[in-house]
């Protein structure tokens, strides 16, 4: 990998050029995070084309629920192992190849979505434009590990992926639209997000490097910014208050907290970072109960979410009754709920962080609170009766549900140094990934053969408190002697 001029830290005491100590007013950082916003924002108009198109799709080919509900979740087939496969990519060959190409093959494979003429094309086409959506998540998590400092990290992970649901809410009045504009061609939307995808692509290899040490518009007060000691944890042991064990970043002296020596291993360089050969392996991370129980967690957050993004649209047009019209407004105000949600998520829980200290009980805790909540709400949308009562209501869901969408990837964070991040995360992202098979499937089978919406929101209600409850009890960890944190 061929590695672009850039800053770097010069040692304590050593003369520095004039204002090289003042941060710049636009930080590269932000930039990077633009890019990533508007790929993944892609991805998600892409992925929710699939669910405004089915009911023409359906009327076409003739499919039932079932039939189609295959359609849908062997998308995840493939999603789910590139997750794992893109975060291992993303520690091997950087975020910005991983990513770049990733993009490039799922647009291609969402014009190709237009040359379906049946089932068995249809499968083919979804499994391997699952295989290229599959890296994004891991991926922007990896990315932004690597480019934030751990005090900023929730508000970046929370505004990327707030590009999710506001391509979603983007996306479905276009497809609407550009269906309309075709006489009901639905093919259309396709071929023209494939275009606008390959410009994207373009846009990230422009603008993006995998790390800060690598760009060109990153100044040395900006590396410095990124790459010191978390601010926060100074200021807790200034106070007298012990970090909490086992985090990593912490840029106290070795053995404390939980007595490893997995402090802050983000970067490529540094004196305190630990070479990739020394740390345990991948497994043994994912070992760690406050992994695994967040995987689980993630598996109940993206059931509901599959649900959400597949049939949602079907849902509204055949049990609600309302035309295309309608859909590009009522399946768009949730999306936008979601975007509010990560963005605001991601914030908050940072500025709980400051304040509190005590990061990974924080981000566990908004996990749980909001993924019960999120449940027990999704759970009542087949009882109300107003179409706009139930799409008013699915707008909180999301925005509960996207806030915590942060959070899975911070938690990670606090227990797994950088060089071990991407395969860490990818693992948790399979797990997840899963449901995006599972859930659709057993939604459109649970319609079909006991024509009750309310049995399949049920379903995902149980699924999702489960996991919630699971992080809730096996996220727990044993304090380290001397400290009050849990």
């Amino acid at each position: 990998m061929s590695v672009s001029p850039s800053p770097t830290l010069p040692p304590d005491g050593a003369a520095r050029a004039p204002g090289a100590d003042r941060p710049p007013r636009l930080r590269a950082r932000w930039a990077v995070l633009a890019a990533d916003f508007m790929v993944l924002g892609l991805n998600y108009a892409d992925r929710a084309a699939i669910g405004v198109a089915a009911p023409y799709i359906i009327k076409e080919f003739g499919f039932s629920e079932t039939a189609f509900g295959w359609i849908l979740s062997i998308f995840a087939v493939s999603y789910a192992p590139f997750g794992l496969i893109g975060g291992w990519a993303a520690d091997r060959f950087g975020p910005r190849k991983a990513m770049g190409w990733a993009a490039l093959a799922w647009s291609a494979f969402t014009a190709a979505t237009a040359a379906g003429v049946g089932f068995v094309s249809f499968l083919i086409i979804r499994i391997l434009f699952g295989a290229a959506e599959g890296p994004q998540a891991t991926v922007t998590a990896k990315l932004m590990n690597t480019w934030f400092p751990r005090r900023e990290l929730g508000t970046a992970v929370g505004v990327a992926n707030a590009a999710t649901p506001l391509g979603g809410a983007v996306g479905t009045p276009v497809v609407v639209a550009v269906i309309e504009a075709t006489n009901g061609n639905w093919r259309a939307p396709f071929v023209i997000f494939g275009v606008i995808g390959v410009l994207f692509a373009i846009g990230w290899f422009a603008v993006v490097r995998d790390s800060p040490e690598q760009h060109p518009w990153v100044r040395p007060a900006e590396l410095r910014e990124i790459r010191a000691p978390h601010g926060d944890r100074t200021a807790r042991r200034q106070q007298g208050t012990r970090s909490e064990p086992g985090t990593p970043g912490d840029a106290g002296a070795p053995g404390e907290g939980d007595g490893s020596t997995e402090h802050d291993t983000r970067t490529a360089g540094g004196a305190a970072e630990l070479e990739s050969a020394q740390l345990p392996g991948m497994w043994h991370y994912v070992a760690r109960p406050v992994i695994w129980a967040t995987a689980l967690a993630y598996f109940g957050y993206a059931w509901i979410l599959n649900v959400f993004l597949t049939w949602f649209p079907t849902y509204l047009v055949n049990e609600r009754g309302i035309d295309l019209a309608q859909l590009a407004v009522a399946g768009a105000i949730p999306w936008v709920g979601g975007c509010v949600g990560m963005i605001a998520g991601g914030v908050a829980t940072d500025w709980l962080v400051r304040r509190l200290g005590a990061a990974a009980t924080v981000r566990r805790w908004t996990i749980v609170i909001c993924l019960v909540c999120t449940a027990l709400l999704f759970g009542c949308i087949a009882l109300v009766e107003d179409t706009g009562q139930a799409v008013a209501l699915m707008a909180v869901i999301v925005f509960l549900l996207y806030f915590t969408g942060a959070q899975y990837w911070t938690v990670v964070a606090e227990e797994v140094p950088g060089p071990r991040y991407g395969s860490v995360a990818g693992v948790v992202q399979f797990i997840a990934g899963c449901a995006g098979f599972l859930a659709p499937l057993v939604t459109g089978a649970v319609v079909e053969h006991a024509r009750s919406w309310a049995t399949a929101f049920t379903i995902a209600v149980v699924i999702a408190v489960a996991g919630a409850l699971l992080l809730a009890v096996a996220g727990r960890r044993k304090p380290a002697r001397g400290t009050e944190l849990p």
